[in-house]
C-alpha cells in the first residue's frame, strides 16, 4: 500500500516506478557521452522537472537504480506484482515507470502482457543524462505523467513515451542509438502525440494485453529461461544443441522472412520430440513471418508473425507459464 495525501483534491494520483537508466543518469556537465547510468533517485529525478506538481500528485518509489541492460526477470516481476497491487487502491490513477531506454521495449511488452488493470502504464527514460545540456528526460517524464494522467489513457495497455510520442508496449521499438527521437513503431505507427500536456490518439493495438491477456504472474519468483540465437552465414549450429541443453524455449533471429540454412533446420528437427519449442522471427525488425512449408513441417517451430526477436522471447517465456503443448504455443503466437 501507499499512503495518498493528496496535496491537490483535484488532481490525478501517479506512481512513479523508478528502475535508473539515463534519465537518472549522470556525468561531465553539458556531454551526453561517458555518464553514468542510474545515479540519482526519484526524489531529485521528479525534482528536476518544472512544474510536474501543477499536472498530477506524484508519490515515487524506487524499484532499482540500474542501468537498463542490468535489468533482470526478477525485476519485471517486482514491477508487474507492484503495479497489480498498487492498482488496487482506489486512489491510485496511474503509473509511470522511468527506465533505461537500452531494453525499455522489452519491459513494456512485459509488463503490457502481465498487468491486471485498465489504468494508465507508462513507461519513459531519456537519451540523454540528467546532466547534459538539454537533457531529454524531463520533457518526457513531464509528458509521461500527463498522459497518466488523463482520462483518456486508460485501456491502451502499457505505453512508451518518448520525444512527444505515444507507442503501444506491444509494438515500440528503440531505433536509434542515440537521437532523442529514439523510438518509433516502424510500419505500425504510434497510438498518438503528446503535445505539452495533452494526449492526442489516432490509434489502438487491437492485440490482447493487460485485463485481456491471459497471463498472470502472481506468485511465480521465476519465469521459464528462453534464448535467443542469432543466425548469419556460416552460423555454428551446435550454438541450437547449447540452448536446448540449457533452456526450456528458443528464438531464432533469422534471416529474411525468419529463416536459415538447412544445418540449423536439421537441429530443430532433432528437437522435435525433446519438448523444445522453437520461435523463427527476424533479425530484420520489419514485416511479418507466417508459417513456411519447408522450416515449419516439423511440429516444435513456431512462427512469430510481428514480434521482434526479444520480443518472442518474452511472449514464449509468458506462454510456457501455461504450456508446452505446441499447438497451443502456436495459438498464442497468433492471437498475441
Amino acid at each position: 500500500m501507499i499512503q495518498i495525501n493528496p496535496k491537490n483534491s483535484e488532481l490525478k494520483n501517479i506512481i512513479i516506478l523508478a528502475t535508473g537508466g539515463t534519465i537518472a543518469g549522470t556525468g561531465e556537465e553539458g556531454k551526453t557521452t561517458n555518464y553514468t547510468a542510474g545515479n540519482i533517485d526519484i526524489e531529485v529525478l521528479v525534482s528536476s522537472v518544472r512544474n510536474l506538481d501543477k499536472i498530477a500528485n506524484i508519490y515515487g518509489e524506487q524499484i532499482a537504480n540500474v542501468d537498463s541492460n542490468d535489468i533482470t526477470m526478477n525485476h519485471w516481476l517486482t514491477l508487474a506484482n507492484r503495479i497489480n497491487e498498487l492498482s488496487k487502491q482506489d486512489d491510485v490513477d496511474g503509473f509511470v515507470i522511468t527506465h533505461g531506454t537500452d531494453t525499455l521495449e522489452e519491459t513494456a511488452y512485459f509488463l503490457d502482457l502481465t498487468v491486471k488493470t485498465d489504468k494508465p502504464v507508462v513507461l519513459t527514460g531519456a537519451m540523454r543524462p540528467s546532466t547534459a545540456t538539454s537533457a531529454d528526460g524531463p520533457l518526457n517524464l513531464y509528458q509521461s505523467v500527463a498522459l497518466a494522467a488523463s482520462d483518456l489513457s486508460r485501456g491502451h495497455g502499457a505505453m512508451v513515451v518518448f520525444s512527444d510520442g505515444i507507442y503501444s508496449g506491444r509494438n515500440v521499438q528503440k531505433i536509434n542509438t542515440f537521437k532523442t527521437n529514439a523510438f518509433n513503431s516502424i510500419e505500425f505507427g504510434c497510438l498518438g502525440y503528446m503535445r505539452d500536456n495533452i494526449p492526442f490518439f489516432f490509434n489502438k493495438s487491437i492485440k490482447p494485453h493487460t485485463i485481456y491477456s491471459q497471463f498472470d504472474v502472481t506468485g511465480l519468483t521465476e519465469l521459464p529461461k528462453v534464448s535467443i540465437a542469432y543466425f548469419h552465414i556460416d552460423a555454428d549450429p551446435s550454438i541450437i544443441d547449447y540452448f536446448a541443453q540449457n533452456s526450456e524455449g528458443i528464438v531464432i533471429a533469422g534471416a529474411g522472412s525468419g529463416t536459415f540454412s538447412s544445418n540449423w533446420l536439421e537441429e530443430i528437427r532433432n528437437l522435435e520430440t525433446k519438448g523444445i519449442p522453437v520461435v523463427r522471427s527476424s533479425r530484420i525488425g520489419n514485416g511479418i513471418i507466417l508459417t513456411d512449408s519447408t522450416i515449419d513441417k516439423y511440429s516444435n517451430c513456431i512462427p512469430s508473425y510481428t514480434l521482434s526477436p526479444p520480443k518472442s522471447r518474452i511472449l514464449l517465456t509468458l506462454a510456457l507459464t501455461k504450456t508446452k503443448d505446441y499447438s497451443e504455443i502456436k495459438r498464442i503466437f497468433a492471437e498475441y
